[in-house]
């Protein structure tokens, strides 16, 4: 009898514990300013592209080596939703601090 290759328990447990490491990481560098400022926004920008990737492995079920088009059209739509968010989290961020200064 042949078995699924469908997601293991294994492999859940493998990306629920990177997905806690690569968040405690940047919660341990900014409550011990272990790093500058500016490497530090760069480090937790690099943990959280990351993080992504393991999320889309890990629990999405996204094969990297052969995307099939409703993966690459997923990772699409994906990036821009983070794009929008990120980038109006900047925004009003920005935005609130010239009020603030003003």
């Amino acid at each position: 009898m042949a078995h699924a290759s469908g997601p293991t328990m294994k492999a859940y447990v493998t990306g629920f514990v990177l997905a806690i490491v690569l968040t405690v990481i940047p919660f341990g560098l900014v409550a011990m300013k272990l790093l500058p400022r500016e490497a530090m926004f760069l480090v937790i920008a690099a943990l959280a592209i990351v993080q992504i990737l393991v999320h889309l492995r890990y629990f999405l079920h996204m094969n990297f080596t052969s995307t099939p088009r409703e993966n690459i059209v997923a990772m699409a739509f994906a990036a821009v939703l983070i794009f929008i968010m990120v980038g109006g989290t900047l925004w009003i961020m920005f935005n609130l601090d010239y009020r603030h200064d003003v």
